[in-house]
């Protein structure tokens, strides 16, 4: 599974944002902290803009806010607003009209258990776990996430 730049510097930009939310940051300073292409990122505002996930202000005191509190806003939802499909197959979601009979399953089973992981991992968790991986349990990076039913 590949994740694409515009998900990876979304999430790590909600997560600066979470981090330090008494205040609006701008661009300039969430691309410095998290090693993220200005330009890039601000292509990746606009779609976070649109999906209600961050707010902004122009002028010298403006910048970005989440649009919502950390805790409230998965990682699914934010790569959905950014990429749109959340899982593809070759450009089709998992199961549709040119897969083969017994492999649109797997992918639908991967699909639904990304989908519970993400779906239930925060930015407030990740913004308060300090990059250390929030799906594992009690903390451990390397715990096997829980099982999805098929």
């Amino acid at each position: 599974m590949q994740i694409s730049a515009k998900s990876d510097y979304a999430v790590r930009a909600l997560v600066e944002l979470a981090a330090d939310s008494a205040r609006p940051l701008n661009c300039e300073s969430i691309a410095e902290a998290q090693q993220i292409p200005f330009r890039f990122l601000k292509s990746v505002f606009r779609d976070l803009r649109s999906a209600g996930l961050v707010r902004s202000q122009r002028g010298c005191e403006g910048g970005y806010w989440l649009g919502r509190e950390a805790d409230s806003i998965t990682v699914a939802e934010v790569m959905t607003a950014v990429d749109g499909a959340f899982f593809t197959v070759r450009g089709e979601e998992p199961g549709g009209p040119e897969a083969e009979a017994s492999v649109p399953a797997l992918w639908q089973q991967v699909e639904a258990a990304a989908r519970a992981l993400l779906g239930r991992t925060t930015i407030g968790e990740l913004a308060r776990s300090d990059g250390q991986s929030a799906g594992g349990r009690d903390g451990d990076p390397h715990a096997e996430p829980a099982a999805v039913p098929a």
